[in-house]
């Protein structure tokens, strides 16, 4: 019997393979496909772990038209960082769909933050203002840090506010973003939500909250809104003021109907209606719905993150990655 050969991405090289301008490109694929129905992707299955506060998440994809095929396995511990460890930790399993062979392993923590960032840059790109060039970030994590990358990849950002409760991971993350090529935006740091929202035309939200981060109601005319930490039904970063005030979007309706917290809280609270959503961020791509309709219109684009984004991102990845000679192959 032939020797399974898989290649093996870690971070660097995932990093090296594909840039945040040409994931942002994959993501604007990955939705269209999913909203074209062109996709396969059950919800993701989720297994807590509550002695510890986390879960661990299953997450399959297959994109048929380009054959994309993955499983990630990630899980989410929100008490690591008091022990000097990621948030996040994750593999992603490519898979051959012709043959269901296992042909690749990537390190799972790199690709998630760079597709989760890539997702939000897409978002931006199709409903932020053209002259949008101020940006708020709230929170101070890896999911931060991309998500700024990212605006800056497809906005020309000349001011970006970081909002975080703690003051020591923020200044550290500004650091770290002021000394990169990918960010000349001027970076500071808020004092409080409202300070970070004061001339934001981007705010982008990246937390572990249960509760909103800011006032909906601080919010300028005009101003686009990429919410991305929330991923259960009782986490809320964005109030229902924000979701009464905008044209709301989504990644995936079922996934964001399942786990979504920032919509099924006001939901039940009979604060905002389901049928105030306009679609999914994938029909705006594919001409079927409409996106920002007046330079007045607020946005707002909510992700869970769905698994087309991991099939895709892991797809272009890898072909870029083989290309380049990056990576170890090893036989088992």
């Amino acid at each position: 019997m032939l020797a399974m050969k898989l290649r093996i991405l870690t971070a660097q090289d995932i990093n090296q393979a594909l840039s945040m301008a040409q994931a942002v490109e994959a993501m604007k694929a990955a939705y269209r496909e999913l909203s074209l129905g062109r996709a396969v992707m059950p919800l993701r299955s989720r297994l807590p772990v509550e002695r510890a506060g986390g879960v661990t998440l299953l997450m399959p994809a297959l994109v048929e038209p380009s054959g994309d095929m993955v499983v990630k396995l990630v899980s989410v511990f929100p008490g690591n960082p008091a022990l000097g460890l990621p948030t996040i930790h994750a593999v992603v399993v490519v898979f051959d769909a012709q043959t269901g062979q296992p042909v690749a392993l990537l390190e799972g923590g790199a690709l998630t933050a760079l597709r989760t960032g890539a997702g939000s840059g897409a978002a931006t790109d199709i409903l932020a203002r053209a002259d949008a060039r101020s940006v708020a970030i709230f929170g101070s994590g890896v999911q931060a840090r991309t998500q700024l990358l990212a605006v800056c990849a497809v906005r020309s950002i000349e001011r970006a506010m970081i909002y975080s409760p703690d003051s020591a991971h923020a200044e550290r993350l500004a650091g770290e973003l002021a000394g990169t090529n990918a960010v000349t935006a001027r970076i500071e740091l808020a004092a409080s939500p409202e300070a970070a929202l004061d001339g934001a035309d981007i705010v982008c939200t990246a937390t572990s909250s249960h509760t909103p981060v800011f006032p909906g109601r601080a919010l300028a005319r005009g101003t686009h809104i990429n919410a991305v930490g929330s991923y259960t039904p009782e986490m809320q970063e964005v109030d229902e003021t924000t979701l009464q005030r905008a044209r709301v979007y989504v990644d995936s309706r079922s996934a964001a109907l399942e786990e979504a917290g920032d919509l099924l809280v006001p939901i039940e609270q009979g604060k905002w209606s389901v049928e105030s959503m306009i679609g999914e961020i994938g029909q705006v791509l594919a001409g079927d719905v409409k996106g920002r309709t007046s330079p007045d219109d607020i946005t707002y684009f909510k992700s869970v993150g769905v698994a087309v984004q991991d099939a895709v991102a892991a797809g272009r990845a890898l072909k870029a990655a083989e290309a380049a000679g990056l990576g170890q192959v090893v036989e088992l």
